[in-house]
């Protein structure tokens, strides 16, 4: 039996929907990560993009577990120097709770051409509300 390999024209993109409220966000990171490789669909293929469009809704109701909320720290640094910022994960994620999921996604992808083609088809909003009720999302449950 030979091994399947997918190839691009016959790939099914679906869209799918992770609500993260009360949900870990490195966790909830995990499943994200597989939905957009295609880690989750039997014809997945390492070195084709197989994966769904995610959308991620309720961002700022993510919860850290014990106590990263206050110890984690976030950096950003200008290029410039004195230019560094430090911001625990509890402010970030008061300011952008989409920069949490996103920072998490991000750190658990390839980050080569191909894991930079997965990561756009990610979209995250800190509310409710999202622009993309026409493409029929599926909800997916996380446990």
């Amino acid at each position: 039996m030979k091994t399947y390999l997918a190839k691009v024209g016959e790939i099914e993109r679906r869209t799918v929907l992770f609500d993260a409220s009360e949900m870990p966000v490195g966790r909830l990171a995990v499943k994200i990560v597989n939905a957009l490789r295609g880690k989750d669909k039997p014809t997945y293929t390492p070195h084709v993009d197989t994966g769904a469009f995610v959308i991620v809704i309720n961002a700022s109701k993510a919860v850290f577990t014990g106590r990263k909320a206050t110890e984690k720290v976030y950096v950003d640094f200008t290029g410039y120097r004195g230019g560094r910022k430090e911001q625990t994960a509890e402010t970030i994620l008061e300011k952008h709770p989409e920069r949490v999921i996103k920072d998490a996604v991000w750190g658990m992808m390839p980050h080569g051409r191909l894991g930079r083609a997965q990561y756009s088809k990610l979209k995250v909003y800190a509310g409710e509300e999202h622009p993309h009720a026409a493409q029929k999302p599926e909800k997916v449950t996380v446990k």
